[in-house]
């Protein structure tokens, strides 16, 4: 059950008392005075509001008591609990209007912060199932068959996963989520697990359409999700390693190179690190294997003159000692550009 906490009920207390002129006091579950007008009262029980809290109905004092003073306490009730009181100081009669206004004030906050903690536990529940999804292999227990229902999933079904790249799916979340299993990686990297196959080239072209930017990467089908999720996310680790001219791009066009990516460089320092504090040498290596070494259409996508672009090919091979105009030498470059962005 959500409970206030004195920082938010003082807050509360302190805003509402700038247009009301009387004493407010917030009051949680247990009767005590967590938010005052009154900074010496906070921490003290506030017999109106155990009277309250107890009958579950507006409490009005009409005369100060020893304990208590003139004004009304209302209970705060949030999903049938009683979970505070608002009480404010003065003649019943010309503070009962403030009561009711300071009483929804809280509500709406407590039923927003509740909100947002479930969101947020859900969130939560939604991330630590992914890791185990993904990370399963073997025969799914039905335990995790029945978490996977819970988001679309049908493990019996073979998946294939959508790895999305520098997307912003915020606005079509909502849609997706009503035909696709869709789940948040980080900031812009969004994965779609796919089991309806007649629609996935309609699915990746309309991505395409409705997003100038970006890229996605597509596994195989896979009756396990985690290995067509690390198809997917090493397809989209070649495409940024080679900057890949192509927006859509399956597991199956670069399987070769991914398997490649796995090997392990010769030497313990990847060269293409000594590449990474000289102005546009990446892109110059990237650009020359996606032109298939052509030095014109290279120089024409960089938009510099040939003999820049030998001078840059000049400084990758003293900077690396591998020259990127030797197949073999460029090759071995290839191999360690997959590496270093794996």
């Amino acid at each position: 059950m959500f409970q206030l906490s004195e920082h938010t009920a003082q807050e509360i207390v302190d805003k509402m008392m700038q247009d009301i002129p009387y004493n407010i006091n917030i009051m949680n579950d247990q009767g005590v005075i967590i938010g005052s007008g009154n900074r010496r009262r906070v921490g003290t029980i506030h017999q109106g509001a155990v009277k309250a809290l107890a009958t579950g109905t507006m409490i009005e004092v009409w005369a100060d008591g020893r304990n208590e003073k003139q004004g009304t306490n209302e209970p705060i009730v949030i999903d049938n609990n009683r979970v505070g009181v608002i009480g404010i100081t003065g003649n019943p009669d010309e503070v009962r209007p403030f009561c009711n206004l300071v009483r929804t004030t809280v509500s709406l906050l407590i039923e927003q912060g509740t909100a947002l903690k479930n969101l947020h536990n859900e969130a939560e529940r939604k991330k630590a199932f992914l890791e185990v999804l993904l990370n399963h292999h073997g025969v799914y227990t039905q335990k995790l068959q029945k978490e996977a229902s819970a988001y679309q999933i049908d493990l019996h079904l073979k998946t294939t996963i959508l790895y999305i790249k520098d997307m912003d799916l915020e606005l079509d979340k909502s849609k997706l989520m009503l035909l696709y299993p869709c789940f948040l990686i980080e900031e812009g990297t969004y994965i779609l697990m796919i089991q309806n196959q007649t629609n996935m080239d309609h699915l990746v072209q309309s991505l395409l359409r409705n997003h100038q930017q970006g890229c996605i990467a597509i596994g195989n089908l896979e009756s396990n999700i985690g290995r067509g999720y690390q198809q997917a996310k090493s397809t989209m680790q070649v495409v940024k390693a080679l900057d890949l001219s192509s927006r859509a791009i399956t597991y199956e066009e670069v399987a070769f190179l991914v398997q490649l990516s796995e090997m392990q460089p010769l030497d313990k320092t990847n060269v293409i690190s000594k590449l990474e504090d000289i102005p546009d040498m990446l892109e110059t290596l990237q650009c020359f294997i996606n032109h298939d070494c052509s030095v014109s259409l290279t120089a024409d996508e960089l938009n510099i003159h040939r003999n820049t672009l030998q001078y840059r090919l000049k400084r990758i091979h003293e900077r690396t000692g591998k020259n990127p105009r030797n197949v073999l030498q460029l090759f071995e470059l290839t191999h360690n550009l997959l590496s270093f962005y794996k």
